[in-house]
């Protein structure tokens, strides 16, 4: 087994599917990120990230269900935050999701891939044996993939 580096940090949270726990993982998110050297915009938009893939998870994978498992990993290793949102509920095919469709921002819904796609600098979409893993990651020295 080998050792990670000295700078490397791991964050690893599980909670049940419910709604109620949006806003603590979140904190813990932004927290973390503080702790490893992300400025405060950076920390706020990854946890946004995650609260957005968290409820995504609530809602479709697993329809609503508040007693289901999701994993919440975060691994730093300068200059690199990978978070990866785990789940256990109904797999979709994210090949099928538009890119850059246009939005109502009046409806409700469909804002959590805009976040993770202009936020993040790079989202994949790992199908599992049961569920999906989301892998987003950031590098502290980027501002996501926002256009100027």
């Amino acid at each position: 087994m080998s050792t990670p580096p000295f700078n490397a940090r791991r964050l690893e949270t599980q909670v049940l599917s419910d709604p109620a726990n949006l806003a603590g993982v979140r904190k813990e998110i932004e927290a973390f990120c503080a702790e490893c050297g992300f400025d405060e915009t950076s920390g706020n938009e990854m946890g946004l990230c995650v609260n957005e893939a968290m409820a995504n998870v609530m809602r479709h994978a697993y329809r609503g269900a508040m007693d289901r498992p999701v994993q919440v990993v975060a691994e730093f290793e300068d200059p690199s935050m990978r978070i990866t949102v785990r789940d256990w509920g109904e797999r979709f095919d994210t090949t099928m999701l538009p890119k850059d469709a246009p939005r109502d921002l009046m409806k409700p819904g469909g804002v959590g891939m805009i976040c993770l796609r202009q936020l993040m600098d790079d989202i994949t979409f790992t199908p599992m044996d049961q569920g999906t893993q989301l892998t987003m990651t950031r590098n502290r020295m980027s501002r996501g993939r926002r256009r100027a």
